[in-house]
């Protein structure tokens, strides 16, 4: 006699298990006291350990990969920073970019971009 093995159907995995993730927000961080900070400041420093929904490429040269390999890598020998590369990127750009928006043309960014 042959047994018969119940397996799961599609729909069993593939349901919904929560709310539609689009609607649902997600917070890097948790709700502080300090939270008189405006929703513009917010939105301008770097996103942190979230889901991202967005991707960009870019394109670096192998030395400058290595440094910011050597950078996170010191991060976390000298700081104790375990941080991936893509988020010390995104800081490294809300840095930038905060910056520019703080110092206009003196900014660090229009200096280098102007030197090239």
């Amino acid at each position: 006699m042959a047994r018969r093995v119940n397996l799961p159907a599609a729909d069993d995995l593939f349901r919904r298990t929560g709310e539609d993730p689009k609607q649902r927000k997600v917070r890097a961080v948790p709700d502080s006291p300090d939270a008189d900070e405006s929703a513009e400041e917010e939105k301008r420093g770097p996103s942190g350990r979230i889901k991202h929904d967005e991707k960009m490429t870019v394109y670096v040269t192998s030395s400058e990969l290595l440094d910011i390999e050597h950078a996170r890598l010191a991060m976390r020998s000298g700081h104790g920073l375990a941080v991936d590369t893509g988020r010390l990127v995104r800081v490294a750009i809300a840095l930038a970019l905060a910056d520019f928006e703080e110092n206009g043309e003196a900014s660090a960014l229009i200096r280098r971009l102007t030197e090239e």
